[in-house]
Parts: C-alpha cells; sequence; structure tokens
C-alpha cells in the first residue's frame, strides 16, 4: 500500500475515532499525542543530536504554567496577564525556548552524561519555583487552566455542541486540535531531519570530531537543537495543561524527565514515527492497567500486597527498554521495519507471477 493512502486512512481514521470512542479513550488518546509532541522534541535532542536530557519535564512545566499565566486574569492571591489565548499559548512555547536559550551555552559546550547532569539541575530549580511562586503557579494545590479559545470557538464543555447526534465536550473538540498539533509537529521535525540540519546533528551524534573537520558548527548546532527541543517541551507542556484543565507541580517530576526517555528508547531513537511510538507506549500502559486492574494480577491498590498501576507500568516498561537496548537497537518501529520487511520478502513479485503472453 503506498504512503499517501497509508496516511489517508490514519487522517479518517482521526476524524472518525470521537465519533465512537468514550471519554475515557478520547482522554488518554490527548495523553499520547501531547506526549508524543514531546517526544519528538527530546528525541531530536538525543536521539538525532547525542545530547542527553534529563530536564524536559522542566520545559513542560514552563509551558503549562506559562500559558496558565498569561492567560488568567488576576484574582484573590493569584496573578494573570488575561491575554487571549491562543497568544497565550504561543508566548508559553516562546518562553519555553527563551529558558532553553539561557541554557544552550552550557548546552552546546558539554556531552554526554555532563549534560544531563547539568539539565538535571533544571527539575530541582523548577520543582523549587512550582512550589514556592504561588502568586504565579498556585504553590501545591496548582492553578485551574483557561480552555483555548480560538476565533471565538471555545475547546470546552460550554456551549453545548451537538454533531451528529453525538455530544461534543472538550475532550472531543481538544482531540482535533492535538491531532492536528501533532501532525505539523511531525511533518516539521521529519523535515529537518531529511534536511542538511538533520544529517549535520546526525554526524555530530555519530563523529563529533568529523562533523568539525567537515565545517559544521558543532557548538552552535547543540544549543539550537536544545532550544528547539525546549519549544517542543513547551508546546506538549501546554497540550498537557489543556488536557489536565489543572496544573500540578508533583507532575512535571525527574519521573516525567524519566518517562520521555523510556519513549524514546523503546519507539526508536532518532526517527519521528519511533517517537509517537514510544510515546503511545508509555503513556497509555499505566491507563490501560489502572483501568483493568481488577482483572490483572498482581495489580492492585497500594498496600494490598500488589503493584500500583504506576509502579507495574514503570516495571513493564523499564523491561521493555532492557530488552530494546539488547535485542531490538531500532526500538518497536525497528520492529515494525524488520516484520514489514520480512513479510515483503515471502510476497511473490508481481512480475514473477505474471503469466507469459
Amino acid at each position: 500500500m503506498s504512503k499517501p493512502l497509508v496516511w489517508g486512512a490514519v487522517a479518517v481514521a482521526a476524524v472518525l475515532v470521537p465519533f465512537y470512542l468514550d471519554a475515557f479513550w478520547l482522554t488518554a488518546g490527548l495523553f499520547a499525542m501531547s506526549a508524543a509532541v514531546g517526544a519528538i522534541g527530546i528525541n531530536l535532542l538525543t536521539g538525532a543530536t547525542g545530547q542527553l536530557s534529563m530536564g524536559h519535564a522542566f520545559f513542560l512545566a514552563v509551558g503549562a504554567y506559562g500559558y496558565v499565566y498569561f492567560s488568567s486574569h488576576p484574582e484573590d492571591d493569584l496573578g494573570g496577564l488575561g491575554l487571549p489565548t491562543p497568544v497565550a499559548a504561543v508566548l508559553a512555547i516562546a518562553l519555553a525556548g527563551v529558558a532553553g536559550g539561557l541554557f544552550s551555552p552550557i548546552a552546546g559546550r558539554l556531552k554526554g552524561a555532563y549534560l544531563g547532569i547539568a539539565t538535571l539541575a533544571l527539575i530541582f530549580l523548577g520543582q523549587h519555583v512550582l512550589f514556592n511562586s504561588e502568586p504565579v503557579t498556585g504553590g501545591y494545590n496548582g492553578r485551574a487552566v483557561p480552555p483555548l479559545e480560538l476565533f471565538g470557538f471555545a475547546f470546552a464543555d460550554d456551549p453545548e455542541l451537538t454533531v451528529l447526534g453525538v455530544p461534543f465536550g472538550a475532550v472531543e473538540r481538544l482531540w482535533y486540535l492535538a491531532a492536528a498539533l501533532l501532525a505539523v509537529s511531525a511533518w516539521f521535525a521529519r523535515g529537518i531531519l531529511l534536511d542538511r540540519p538533520g544529517r549535520a546533528m546526525n554526524t555530530i551524534r555519530d563523529h563529533e570530531t568529523a562533523a568539525g573537520v567537515m565545517g559544521v558548527p558543532v557548538t552552535r548546532y547543540r544549543a539550537g537543537v536544545f532550544v528547539l527541543s525546549s519549544m517542543y517541551g513547551g508546546l506538549a507542556g501546554v497540550m498537557l495543561a489543556l488536557t489536565f484543565q489543572r496544573t500540578v507541580p508533583d507532575y512535571f517530576g525527574m519521573l516525567l524527565s524519566l518517562d520521555y526517555l523510556a519513549m524514546i528508547v523503546i519507539g526508536g531513537l532518532g526517527s519521528v514515527g519511533g517517537a509517537v511510538v514510544g510515546a503511545v507506549f508509555v503513556s497509555l500502559l499505566p491507563q490501560l492497567l489502572t483501568r483493568y486492574s481488577d482483572s490483572l494480577p498482581l495489580v492492585a491498590q497500594t498496600g494490598t500486597g500488589g503493584f500500583s498501576p504506576a509502579e507495574a507500568s514503570r516495571m513493564l516498561y523499564g523491561a521493555a527498554v532492557v530488552a530494546v537496548v539488547l535485542f531490538l537497537p531500532g526500538g518497536l518501529l525497528g520492529l515494525g521495519s524488520r516484520i514489514r520487511r520480512s513479510l515483503a520478502g515471502r510476497l511473490p513479485h508481481p512480475r514473477k507471477t505474471r503469466s507469459a503472453p
């Protein structure tokens, strides 16, 4: 089947999904799509350029809280600018890019584990700010997220909207927005990877000295990719905030950064498709375990002798990371490609099966 037909089928399926799935599956899909956007960003940095980052959750927090502060009106002890929500979303993504730019001189000069340790400091800094800057972040209780309004259309439950007999609330409306943002994000990242910048990034990852000899500005590329990755994280943070409808500091911790590293390793380093596949796997697994915990062995509430769904999911995709590193260097995407090539090799070629005239 040709690629245009495949992508056409995916687009049709994305349009039809809200008409057939309930709120649980749509919400799970929203989390998966927002995770995929963030995973694409860190895959550009870690998978394509070879720069380890442990601070991706910090940039998601900047995007999420930036959107909330820019779009909220001041009330009680909480501040806000009350800007139009589309402007607030763009500024939040830009703010994440600025935060990445402030750190980019360090990112441009460090590599490997040294950069990973340096970015880990961002998590501790971010947690301290989120918990203690109550007028901006709301502290431990977090803040409510204003719904996005685009050209007078609100991505919220009000006003009521019914399409072909199906009520379209916030989840259904956000589904189409998230699908569009993921498609644009994937298209842009794929264009970078397939063009000259992508080749330069891969050369830096594989042969840094050779890249410098060939005239690639290694330091500038590292810093630039770090900023771009930060902006992808900011966009993912905005999408998460709109899905959660409330921001809480606990979510944007070290475990979230580890989740993103697991996504790109499991899915496949250095590719947009691998980031999306890994994000779907890692983000959906705990939700599925939570939904079906009553019928699964060893999965139970904390204190009952079993593993909680969150603990069980991290154990499972931790095992998946080990399995990928040992047996599937290309991740789940590479496994899919190998299976497809194997099936293609077994099928007879059309010209060979054509009878002679």
